[in-house]
C-alpha cells in the first residue's frame, strides 16, 4: 500500500507520518527474511528474541522502519529511510518500532505461558 494509505492491523500494517505524508508500513514476510539477513538470525526465534531484547542501535531502527516501508510498497533504501524526517523524532521512531514488532510478532503478554 503506498503512502496516503489506511493501514490494516490484522495484516500487521502500521501507520507513520514520515516525510511529512502518512505511510503504511508492514513487515511482510519478504521485509522478515530481510531483517533476518541483516540481522544475520538464523530464523524468525532467533529475529523475534533479538527484537524482545530490548536493546535496539539508531541502525536497527533505521532497518526496521526501511523493511517496513518496503513491505508496505514504499520503495526507499535504508540510506533515504535514515534521512527522513519522522513525526515525533526519536520517540517517534521508536514508536513506530514498537508497532511493527507487535503487529508482526504479538505483545509479549500475548505469548501461551510456558508451563
Amino acid at each position: 500500500m503506498l503512502a496516503g494509505g489506511r493501514a490494516n492491523r490484522r495484516r500487521g500494517e502500521v501507520e507513520a507520518v514520515i516525510d511529512g505524508e502518512r505511510r503504511v508500513l508492514c513487515l511482510t514476510l519478504g521485509a522478515l527474511a530481510e531483517l533476518e539477513t541483516a540481522f544475520a538470525t538464523g530464523d524468525l526465534n532467533g529475529l523475534a528474541e533479538r527484537f524482545s531484547a530490548g536493546r535496539l542501535k539508531a541502525a536497527d531502527m533505521i532497518r526496521l522502519i526501511g523493511a517496513g516501508l518496503r513491505g508496505g510498497g514504499n520503495l526507499f533504501s535504508d540510506d533515504e529511510v535514515a534521512a527522513m524526517s519522522i513525526e515525533g523524532g526519536l520517540a517517534g521512531s521508536a514508536r513506530i518500532v514498537g508497532d511493527l514488532l507487535v503487529a508482526t510478532f504479538g505483545a509479549p503478554e500475548d505469548a501461551a505461558p510456558n508451563p
